[in-house]
């Protein structure tokens, strides 16, 4: 099969231990892009968080895509245009404020700058301050302080605590809401059927590519969805044993050049 499209999670998947993308890997998705391949990156990441990586990988001047908030906002690098953006329904939120008041678990969300954070900020939270590398503004009222679109919510807190109350959220919010985990210590809240898998076919619409020319690499739950999804779902080494499960093929991990390797055997010519 001629792969056409690439789409690649990042945490855990393109970037390594570490949160970097090594020069192997680097080069084989160049490589991959001089060939005429495109580019996705399709992440749970802020745009910000995004951006570096995309520039990195001269997305801009390939043709490539962001493909930010696990799908819910898709920006082509070539113009920096939005051609997709999905908000998360307010009317919510007063609820699940309601529901997590007497755990420890922080709710924050993003506008185009800035994260905004509940007053029960943990560790974890600080991890997405990393990441997106951007001011955290940290509010007494999430409600009534977060009165701009959202895209998704994200609950950080402790893997245990989180589990308990994911089973809660998705009873509560069965057919409402897509809430699934990006790491143990990340959920994400997202508008209702928006995830990678059902927001990639858009994207081969428009690039005029069918779903067996897709080609997909992921290492998470929020992953799932695309890795089922593509014509061949790549799961990561390292990856959880339910993505390694559903993938059509295993590849070595993150810290491994897992994807350099799939793609020399699968992608590229004359190697």
């Amino acid at each position: 099969m001629d792969y056409k499209l690439i789409a690649l999670d990042i945490d855990g998947t393109l970037t390594n231990s570490r949160k970097e993308m090594t020069p192997r890997t680097r080069y084989a998705l160049l490589e991959a892009q001089a060939q005429g391949k495109k580019i996705v990156l399709a992440s749970g990441r802020h745009p910000l968080g995004v951006y570096p990586i995309a520039a990195d990988l001269q997305l801009e001047r390939y043709g490539g895509y962001i493909m930010s908030f696990n799908g819910g906002k898709i920006i082509d690098c070539s113009t920096d245009r939005t051609i997709v953006s999905k908000f998360f329904p307010r009317e919510y939120l007063p609820d699940i404020v309601s529901v997590l008041k007497d755990s420890n678990i922080t709710m924050i969300t993003f506008d185009d700058r800035r994260i905004y954070a509940d007053s029960k900020v943990n560790d974890y939270t600080y991890i997405e301050k990393e990441v997106l590398k951007t001011e955290m503004v940290t509010v007494s009222d999430f409600v009534a302080e977060t009165k701009f679109p959202i895209n998704k919510i994200v609950l950080t807190g402790e893997p245990y605590e989180l589990e308990e109350y994911r089973k809660a959220l998705v009873e509560r919010y069965d057919g409402l809401l897509s809430i699934y985990n990006s790491a143990p210590y990340f959920l994400e809240l997202m508008p209702f059927g928006i995830s990678k898998g059902s927001m990639l076919p858009l994207l081969l619409e428009k690039l005029g590519i069918s779903r067996e020319e897709l080609i997909a690499f992921g290492d998470n739950y929020n992953d799932m969805t695309m890795i089922g999804y593509a014509g061949m779902g790549v799961a990561m080494g390292n990856g959880e044993p339910e993505i390694r499960k559903i993938a059509n093929y295993v590849c070595a991990s993150n810290d491994e050049d897992g994807i350099a390797d799939t793609l020399y055997k699968f992608v590229l010519r004359n190697h």
